[in-house]
């Protein structure tokens, strides 16, 4: 295997987050194929995801790889896009904390597992404003929206995209999936989501289902 193959596998694997992105740009820098990189960082998240679903690992280590991820991948990509590749996906995500709350675990999480599950994975982080969501479903065209709320007092905050979403007209366009401590089924089912994940492996197969993948 290439060395800088190797290391970028390795910086995930080993929660590397300093050295992320220095070792993300001197790959690109020797010459490897972008597609390449971003295969050997994609099979090391899904060797952390795998690991957390079994329960070797835990949320520090997933929130940490999470981390190296989001250093090392926009490398990696613009690397991918100046070469005008296009890597295969199951779908398109677009992942974000409502507006009011400034909770990223959980969010972090879902979007970590949903990239190594296979997704093309638009994290907007948190306290995401209503309009900006609307925005990116209009811009990006996700197959998904993904909502975390954390609080109860945000958790409406879900409601009003949903509702935003029918107003501009896109609400057929993407599938809803919605997550968080407040959540339940009862409420995703209340406010018009087409999907609810108590947990972030739940969330992933969630997507996985609302797609039609098995």
């Amino acid at each position: 295997m290439n060395d800088y193959l190797k290391q970028l596998k390795e910086i995930v694997l080993n929660f590397d987050i300093d050295n992320a992105e220095e070792i993300a740009k001197k790959a690109i820098e020797s010459g490897i194929d972008p597609m390449e990189a971003a295969n050997a960082l994609t099979d090391a998240i899904r060797d952390v995801g795998d690991r957390f679903g079994r329960g070797e690992l835990f949320l520090p280590d997933l929130v940490c790889a999470s981390e190296v991820l989001k250093k090392a991948f926009p490398i990696i990509n613009e690397a991918i896009e100046k070469k005008g590749l296009t890597q295969t996906s199951l779908g398109k995500v677009v992942i974000g904390t409502v507006f009011g709350d400034i909770h990223s675990i959980g969010k972090s999480m879902v979007a970590t597992l949903l990239y190594a599950a296979g997704f093309k994975v638009l994290d907007l982080g948190v306290n995401v404003k209503g309009e900006d969501f609307l925005k990116a479903v209009k811009e990006e065209k996700p197959d998904i929206l993904a909502m975390s709320a954390l609080l109860t007092t945000t958790a409406m905050e879900q409601k009003k995209v949903i509702e935003g979403l029918k107003e501009a007209g896109l609400r057929d366009k993407v599938k809803v999936i919605v997550g968080g401590s407040p959540i339940n089924q009862e409420f995703a089912d209340s406010i018009g989501a087409d999907g609810y994940g108590a947990t972030a492996p739940e969330g992933v197969k969630v997507c996985k289902r609302l797609l039609g993948i098995q």
